[in-house]
């Protein structure tokens, strides 16, 4: 027999699912206690419970007078250490999900080749993902793999797993190298990010090395208004 999900829980996960593909947004006001309430067939009471978790989890917030509205992302990250975007994401009690756009063998240009210790044309893995929270994207991964090194990664299931967790669980690293800087978003960046030309967009150029060599390089783009690095050192 299956069980009946309560009531309260079905809004809950009705509001999440809207909030995950993007119906509602950042600072976009949701419907009210009674609308929603009216909806599903129950109290206002029901209604009222599966809006105060998601405003207890930091998926809403409430805002005396005006109502309830989807909250505003600023996610931060320690610059001098390497973290699962996905731990970091649940640590705060907010929704981590991700979007897969490549996954693939190639032949590398001049520039990848460079900065991965190869010959131009030679053969990478190549991955794409968009890292969102709340449903909202705040990371655009970017990565080449060194193929020799890790000749399975393109049998992994990224969305089961971040690229980060599986090379630093295969791979401990040795060395790591940070270069962090503004940029304009690209065609492509803008679509996958979900920002406009004119936002700037926050850089941070990865590369990796454990025991074996040069792991992978990564650009990881975050639009500039959701993110923000942080540091702290002890001398």
């Amino acid at each position: 027999m299956h069980s009946v999900l309560p009531r309260y829980k079905a809004i809950k996960q009705h509001l999440l699912e809207a909030v995950r593909e993007g119906r509602y947004g950042p600072g976009q006001q949701i419907p009210t206690e009674m609308a929603l309430a009216e909806q599903f067939t129950v109290s206002r009471m029901t209604a009222n419970k599966a809006i105060q978790e998601l405003v207890s989890d930091g998926v809403l917030v409430r805002h005396q007078g005006l109502g309830t509205f989807v909250a505003e992302v600023q996610a931060e990250s320690p610059l001098l250490e390497i973290r699962n975007i996905a731990d970091e994401i649940r640590a705060r009690h907010h929704i981590y999900s991700s979007e897969r756009h490549r996954l693939e063998a190639v032949s590398v240009d001049s520039s990848v080749a460079a900065r991965m210790g190869l010959n131009p044309g030679e053969i990478a893995f190549h991955s794409l993902i968009v890292h969102r929270e709340n449903g909202v994207p705040i990371q655009l991964e970017d990565r080449y793999v060194n193929a020799e090194v890790v000749p399975d990664y393109l049998q992994q299931d990224f969305s089961a797993l971040t690229p980060s967790q599986y090379l630093s669980e295969r791979f401990p690293l040795s060395e790591v190298e940070h270069i962090v800087e503004a940029v304009a978003p690209s065609a492509e960046v803008q679509q996958l990010l979900g920002v406009k030309a004119e936002e700037p967009c926050l850089q941070v150029n990865r590369r990796t090395w454990s025991d074996q060599g040069l792991i992978s390089c990564a650009r990881l783009i975050h639009p500039g208004n959701r993110y923000r690095l942080s540091s702290r050192s002890r001398r």
